[in-house]
């Protein structure tokens, strides 16, 4: 396979998992004091959102590539 056709697909895989998922969440903590031996830490949740078009972007994008790669080869 030709480096442009695994390109398209690897970015056709991420834009439908872009469109499969809302968001991204994760749990950062945080120290809030650190005084000697006292230390007293929180954790936020935290989430980006990963947008539609981003997803729909990426599949478009990763179709024109696929479709580049195999015209390249003939």
């Amino acid at each position: 396979m030709k480096p442009l056709t695994i390109f398209g697909v690897l970015l056709i895989a991420i834009g439908v998992a872009g469109l499969a998922i809302d968001n991204i969440s994760f749990t950062e903590r945080k120290t809030i004091v650190d005084a000697g031996p006292l230390k007293v830490t929180a954790d936020e949740q935290r989430s980006i959102p990963v947008p539609t078009i981003a997803g729909v972007i990426a599949v478009v994008a990763g179709a024109g590539l696929l479709f580049m790669g195999r015209r390249a080869q003939n």
